[in-house]
C-alpha cells in the first residue's frame, strides 16, 4: 500500500486535480451504500431497491416510491466529513479543478465546492412534470404521499433512476475535467457501476491515486493505492 507522504508529494506537485468520488464517500457522514454489507441492496422490502429507484417503478408506483424515497435516500439531517471539506480547501487553494460524484446528497456543496458535477443527479434540485417548478429536498421530507404541485402536477426528483440516462451538459463537463487533469483521486467506489466507471478511461494525466477498501478492476493502474477511509486518509494532508 501507499503512503501518506507519497499522497503528500503528488498533491503538492499538482495544478489540476480531479476528485472523483462515489458512495465510501459520504459513509463516513453515515449515508448508507448501496452495495455494502450493510448497504441498502442487503435491507429487507417489498421489492427490492433497484426497481423502487427505476423509473417504471416512479411512473406506476409512485406513492411506493415516495415511502422508499422519504425513508432511505433523504438523509437532510447529515453533515459533510473531512473528505468533502478537504475537496474544497484544494479547489480553493487553487489545486483542484472539479468533483466529480456518484452521490446524490449535496455535501460537497454544502462543504464548500463550487465545480461539482453530480453523474446521478441531486435530491436538492425536484420539479413539478407538469409545469417545472422548482421544489427542495425538505419540500419532499415534509409532504405525504406523492408530492403535487400547484398546479396538479407530480413533483420528481432531479436524481438519475434506472433506465434514465445521465443528464449529457453534466457528463460533457465531468469528461473534459477528467481529460484536463494533471492528478485524479478517485474514492470510495467500486469502479463496477457504468458508465460512470467509464470515465476513467479518459484520464491521461500524471498520478492515478484509488483510495476504496475493497478491490477495484482498476488497482493495477494505480500509481498510488490505499485500503483506508476516504476522510481519515485526506485529513492527513496539508493544502
Amino acid at each position: 500500500m501507499s503512503s501518506v507522504d507519497e499522497l503528500q508529494k503528488v498533491i503538492d506537485g499538482s495544478k489540476k486535480i480531479v476528485f472523483f468520488g462515489g458512495a465510501g464517500v459520504s459513509t463516513e457522514s453515515g449515508i448508507p451504500d448501496f452495495r455494502s454489507v450493510d448497504g441498502l441492496y442487503n435491507q429487507k422490502y417489498d421489492y427490492p431497491p433497484e426497481q423502487i429507484l427505476s423509473h417504471t417503478f416512479f411512473k406506476q408506483n409512485t406513492e411506493e416510491f415516495y415511502r422508499f424515497y422519504r425513508d432511505k435516500m433523504l438523509c437532510l439531517d447529515k453533515k459533510p466529513n473531512k473528505a468533502h471539506y478537504k475537496a474544497a480547501q484544494l479547489e480553493q487553494a487553487g489545486r483542484l479543478i472539479a468533483v466529480v460524484t456518484q452521490n446524490i446528497d449535496g455535501l460537497h456543496q454544502a462543504a464548500g465546492s463550487k465545480r461539482v458535477y453530480e453523474l446521478h443527479g441531486s435530491v436538492h434540485r425536484n420539479h413539478c412534470l407538469k409545469c417545472g417548478k422548482f421544489y427542495t429536498a425538505e419540500y419532499i421530507k415534509n409532504s405525504s404521499g406523492v408530492p403535487k404541485c400547484g398546479c396538479g402536477g407530480i413533483i420528481k426528483p432531479d436524481v438519475v433512476l434506472y433506465e434514465e440516462g445521465l443528464d449529457e451538459k453534466t457528463v460533457t463537463g465531468a469528461l473534459n475535467a477528467i481529460a484536463d487533469a494533471d492528478t485524479l483521486i478517485v474514492a470510495g467506489t467500486s469502479l463496477t457501476v457504468y458508465p460512470a466507471a467509464g470515465f476513467l478511461q479518459y484520464f491521461t494525466g500524471k498520478h492515478l491515486v484509488l483510495i476504496n477498501r475493497d478491490a477495484t478492476p482498476y488497482d493495477e493502474k494505480a500509481d498510488l493505492l490505499f485500503r483506508e477511509n476516504v476522510g481519515e486518509l485526506l485529513d492527513k494532508i496539508k493544502v
